[in-house]
């Protein structure tokens, strides 16, 4: 069944199942870019989660979860306004063509070197400038399932990077699950590594300092003075890199950016105490990035006209490991073409 609200478009999905449980898709416009695109929300809602995503960068504006009560706020951190988004890459945004820390001025493919865009020592960050996450997508409903698919193809030598990359993200939800799938294929040897930059903060206001953090990994990624992986995948038992058992994220005061080695699927476990909010998050990806927020310092307002300092929220961005290309004990992030990279990752909310 179809039904229009004008403004915006408004679909009540059937899903399969005993229950029939109902989703709503509405598409609304979010602004004008400046130059002169047109960027829409996509809220989809199962009565249990809702999201909200932005055909510009897959940016997860909101995600709204329930807690002890049932009562649902906004866990992930955003921005005030389209211009907001504009002017700051990768808030919230899907993260390519390769996510973190790529050194050495580029990446060599079958002998042959291909120079990327980076800073004075080399390192090129997130894809490079206006990558992925300011990029237009297209974007479709899901067809039998609670959701949209976002497509976006990235251009032989987008960035320095070879071949021509398509891409699809699905964002679909099932129950309390929200699973992010990707998909890409090029027509040249290339590198890839995508994730997800989304900010958590399960009590929707406030820092993170007082949540908990579990991770499942026994092996974090130290890294030189340019913050890039030195090959070594060292062990975290005795160190302050140890999160095997949960504590609070501001234990020690020390702020977080860091790569770690998974030992499985499941990489994270999130707790707010206060409201009960409990996030998992699963992967088929090996390696995990958390960073706080270290380097916000207030001056960026979110859509409740609230301030963002340093810990307001938590990225977990689920990866193969920064700088892979350069470490062949790495994990590899080349693909080929004729083949096809998927990686999915769930993030899973409960309460306690």
């Amino acid at each position: 069944m179809i039904r229009f609200i004008a403004p915006a478009l408004f679909l009540s999905l059937a899903l399969c199942g005993a229950a029939q449980a109902r989703c709503a898709l509405t598409v609304s416009d979010f602004g004008i870019m400046a130059s002169g695109d047109k960027v829409s929300t996509y809220r989809f809602d199962n009565g249990k989660l809702a999201v909200t995503v932005l055909n510009l960068g897959g940016i997860i504006h909101d995600i709204d979860a329930p807690d002890r009560t049932g009562h649902r706020v906004n866990v992930v951190r955003n921005l005030e306004n389209l211009a907001a988004y504009e002017q700051r890459d990768n808030f919230s945004s899907l993260i390519g063509r390769f996510a973190n820390r790529l050194g050495g001025g580029g990446v060599t493919l079958d002998g042959t070197f291909f120079p990327l865009p980076g800073n004075a020592r080399g390192v090129t960050m997130h894809g490079g400038a206006k990558s992925f996450g300011s990029r237009l997508w297209s974007v479709t409903p899901l067809s039998g399932a609670c959701g949209v698919e976002l497509a976006l193809v990235s251009p032989d030598g987008d960035n320095g990077f070879p071949g021509a990359l398509g891409v699809t993200v699905r964002y679909s939800l099932h129950q309390n699950r929200l699973t992010l799938a990707y998909t890409a294929r090029t027509t040249r040897p290339t590198v890839i590594n995508l994730t997800h930059h989304a900010y958590f903060n399960l009590a929707g206001g406030g820092d993170v300092y007082g949540q908990t953090l579990l991770l499942n990994a026994s092996h974090h990624l130290p890294v030189d003075k340019s913050r890039l992986p030195t090959g070594e995948q060292a062990p975290v038992g005795g160190t302050t890199y140890d999160w095997r058992t949960p504590r609070p994220i501001g234990d020690g005061g020390r702020t977080l950016d860091d790569a770690f080695v998974l030992d499985g699927k499941q990489a994270a476990v999130l707790h707010d105490p206060v409201s009960g909010r409990t996030l998992t998050i699963s992967t088929t990806e090996p390696g995990l990035v958390v960073y706080t927020a270290g380097g916000f310092d207030g001056s960026l307002i979110d859509a409740d006209h609230r301030p963002l300092p340093a810990g307001v929220g938590i990225a977990l961005e689920t990866q193969h490991f920064p700088d892979s290309p350069h470490h062949a004990g790495f994990p590899s992030t080349v693909l080929r073409p004729g083949e096809t990279w998927r990686s999915e990752t769930v993030y899973d909310f409960s309460v306690k």
